[in-house]
């Protein structure tokens, strides 16, 4: 680490070093001296990079256990793992993964050249020290969950308890408007035109071969299906949807992020329609289900009149399928990358629940879709300027204007910068600074901070009344009775 960032940073080091009360037992007393040590570099660490302003928020820090990062699906599991010592370890393994990724990204992204030499063995002697110890197995599963994007304090200083009924009227009288568009044909494009996007050209897949992929990349403790790089590949372009928008204007071409020189937020590259792709999972009873995802990317969000508190800078749509074991798509569901806007469009193999509580955003779906074949694609029209998704319809041949191309949704976490390191398009609160809106200073009693700014995977609370996030585990299990088979 360099002498300057040591000297900057000594106070900040020392108030760590004097806090231990998130160090588990095994670190604490008579542990090793090199527990100790290891256990104080990775706080001197940590200090570096919070000072630098470059965590990376897609995944939780787990307090105690600087090795390991969780998100919602592993969470879920934590319940087996204290009562299975192979579903402990194999937690284990790929919370540590995670570190490991988000690590090698914040270290990158540091002013300066840091060494991280120990971190690899330091890991691994804390974890098997760990792991050794009740007391600390005990806390390691306990801890190994992520905070809620809600704020309570927020909630209490914004009375969410009366504030949430005139929300609530509000969100139904938009679902009311919503569905009586989508019972509507579709009207003529105001302005400009409408152009489809596809994704690249690849070879069909039958159903059949889906079933093995997925039955293959499952074969691990855990049971979570991760198709290896280019059955992904391919599984990414068999279920892509085709993109139909309304163009008014360049705010309607989507592409990528990236960092201009001198820029305070990334801008978009709309010279090349590009998609972001990634992989997820939800869980449904004992089974691990893979969903494939999509998000494009818009410069703007134009204002349609003075004081439009939805607009600004960036916009974005997210496209999500969730995959039955057998290849068949279960359901879709769709977000704006501000979390808004969360839609869902069942199969015949997705029946709804009711909502426990008529008050709260429970599943709201302006429209169910046919069981869908293979070679088949939903076709998602998004309109000009809002970007709302105004329709799905599901096509063979959906005579696509151009092809869009994909590229890897970590590739966000770490954008090139002219002259400079590389740099995430987010914050370390998971926030795209600068995508704010005015609405946040109107929905903040819903507890959600910044309501409406562009945010990372992981950190999209979806409902202003009640609470649900994008990647809960059981978001569907508790929405749809499912037929896998």
């Amino acid at each position: 680490m360099t002498r300057r960032l040591a000297a900057l940073l000594a106070p900040l080091l020392a108030a760590a070093c004097a806090s231990l009360e998130t160090v588990p037992s095994a670190h604490l007393g008579s542990a090793a001296p090199e527990l100790r040590e290891c256990a104080a570099w990775f706080r001197e660490l940590d200090a570096l990079v919070d000072a630098a302003g470059v965590r990376d928020a897609q995944e939780a820090r787990v307090p105690g256990f600087p090795y390991l990062r969780v998100n919602r699906l592993l969470a879920s599991f934590r319940g087996q793992a204290g009562s299975d010592e192979r579903v402990l370890r194999a937690l284990v393994d790929r919370m540590q993964a995670l570190d490991v990724a988000a690590r090698r990204l914040e270290v990158a992204h540091l002013p300066a050249e840091t060494a991280t030499p120990r971190a690899g063995a330091c890991a691994a002697l804390m974890r098997e020290a760990d792991l050794a110890d009740p007391r600390a197995r005990a806390q390691l599963i306990e801890r190994a969950a992520v905070p809620d994007s809600y704020s309570p304090a927020l909630r209490v200083f914004g009375l969410y308890a009366v504030a949430k009924i005139p929300f609530g009227a509000g969100v139904r009288r938009q679902e009311d408007e919503v569905r009586a568009a989508y019972r509507r044909e579709l009207a003529p494009p105001r302005e400009g035109t409408v152009l489809r996007y596809g994704p690249p050209a690849a070879p069909a897949l039958a159903r059949a071969a889906v079933a093995a992929m997925i039955e293959r990349a499952s074969a691990n403790a855990l049971a979570i299906p991760e198709p290896p790089g280019e059955e992904l590949e391919r599984l990414s372009a068999a279920y892509a949807p085709v993109f139909e928008i309304e163009l008014s204007g360049e705010h309607d071409r989507f592409g990528a992020l990236h960092w201009k020189d001198g820029a305070a937020m990334p801008g978009v590259a709309t010279a090349e329609p590009v998609v972001y792709r990634q992989v997820a999972w939800t869980r449904y009873g004992q089974r691990v289900l893979l969903q494939l995802v999509y998000t494009l990317w818009f410069a703007e969000r134009p204002p349609d009149s003075d004081g439009d508190i939805l607009a600004g800078k960036l916009d974005g749509v997210t496209w999500r399928v969730t995959l039955a074991p057998d290849g068949e798509p279960l359901l879709y569901d769709t977000m704006h990358p501000c979390g808004c806007y969360h839609m869902f469009y069942p199969t015949p193999r997705a029946a709804p629940v009711a909502a426990p509580d008529d008050a709260i955003e429970w599943m709201f779906s302006p429209q169910s879709l046919p069981r869908i074949a293979a070679g088949e694609r939903p076709v998602v029209r998004i309109a000009a300027r809002t970007h709302y998704v105004e329709r799905v319809t599901v096509a063979r041949d959906a005579g696509e204007s151009a092809r869009y191309a994909f590229r890897p949704y970590d590739e966000l976490r770490s954008l090139p910068r002219p002259g400079r390191r590389n740099a995430s398009a987010f914050g370390p609160d998971g926030l795209i600074a600068g995508s704010e809106r005015a609405e946040r200073f109107f929905f903040w009693p819903m507890g959600i901070a910044s309501a409406g700014a562009m945010r990372q995977w992981g950190r999209h609370a979806t409902a202003f009344v009640g609470r649900r996030h994008f990647d809960d585990a059981d978001l569907l299990e508790k929405r749809f009775v499912l037929q896998l088979r």
